[in-house]
């Protein structure tokens, strides 16, 4: 199930990626402006394993956002309960990230451990307000905090008060606890459609005074659609109600596919210029550059035959 949730995550990060920006000021305090560049990085990591073979960890998400001073950061989407688990689990990939980008100089490895929170989505009992890392090593004691974002704590006032847009599609899981309510009691789910139609022209408001694009908006649209759909699967009232509701307006639009063309552009001009800097350290083959960057050997060629490089 939470393949799902994880999924919307990831899609509507990568696909609407400054969205992620009022999230972040709103977890670390940051005071980015949103016209800051964000650079994702690859999410599968392998942890060495002394006795077994190496195990794939697949992260939520890997970037870096290029503010005043670049700053990695590592979020996950949680919709479980907290069972001490998912604090070892982010350790692993924190530090693998760390390794898989540390710089070792004479002799020396420096290690740069991204900035981590949590987006749990169902909050329980047993949910914290923050996780905590202590690492007891022979130079010195370090620890610090991974703060958790509770998706179920922001109203929609907050959320569309504070940009936090990227929450909406997760938004439905605030009134989870009360589906077989919603699902008998035809009032009780006109209220609720009635507020899921209010979302959509808040949406309207948002994209008529050009602060989200036409493609921003279908995405979040679109991904509220699946998760309402996977998690009122056994309640039909709801799962239709609201649902027809989100996939009204999923009309395919010129604005659409032109903005797509546009984002596959700019990742295509993103794996160049990671070419560029790698041909630049002179440490690696064509050939391993074009498998790690996703380019033809041609198009590394021809980079490498600039005369910047």
């Amino acid at each position: 199930m939470a393949t799902i949730y994880d999924g919307a995550f990831r899609t509507i990060l990568n696909d609407c990626r400054q969205l992620i920006i009022p999230v972040i000021n709103e977890i670390f305090g940051e005071n980015y402006t949103g016209r800051e560049e964000i650079r994702f990085f690859p999410n599968e990591h392998f942890l060495n394993q002394m006795d077994e073979a190496d195990k794939e960890r697949i992260t939520d998400t890997n970037f870096t956002v290029f503010g005043k001073v670049p700053k990695k950061y590592h979020i996950e989407c949680e919709s479980s309960l907290p069972d001490g688990k998912i604090t070892i689990r982010l350790f692993e990939y924190d530090a693998q990230i760390a390794l898989d980008e540390g710089e070792v100089t004479e002799e020396t490895l420096t290690v740069t451990f991204p900035n981590t929170a949590v987006l749990y989505l169902r909050t329980y009992k047993k949910t914290p307000d923050k996780m905590k890392y202590v690492i007891i090593t022979p130079g010195g004691t370090v620890q610090y905090d991974v703060p958790i974002m509770k998706v179920q704590a922001y109203s929609l006032d907050d959320i569309f008060g504070k940009g936090l847009l990227m929450l909406i599609p997760f938004y439905i899981f605030s009134h989870e606890k009360n589906f077989a309510e919603y699902n008998g009691n035809e009032q009780k789910l006109a209220e609720l459609k009635a507020e899921y139609r209010k979302i959509l022209e808040r949406l309207d408001g948002l994209e008529e005074q050009g602060v989200i694009g036409a493609f921003d908006k279908r995405t979040i649209i679109e991904l509220s659609g699946d998760v309402i759909k996977e998690i009122a699967q056994k309640y039909e009232n709801v799962q239709k109600g609201v649902g027809d509701i989100m996939s009204g307006p999923l009309i395919e639009t010129t604005a659409r596919n032109i903005l797509s063309q546009g984002l596959i552009q700019g990742i295509n001009q993103n794996q160049k210029e990671t070419a560029l800097r790698m041909l630049k350290r002179g440490k690696m083959t064509v050939e391993e550059i074009a498998e790690d960057t996703g380019l033809s050997i041609e198009e590394v060629e021809e980079l490498a035959a600039l005369p910047t490089v």
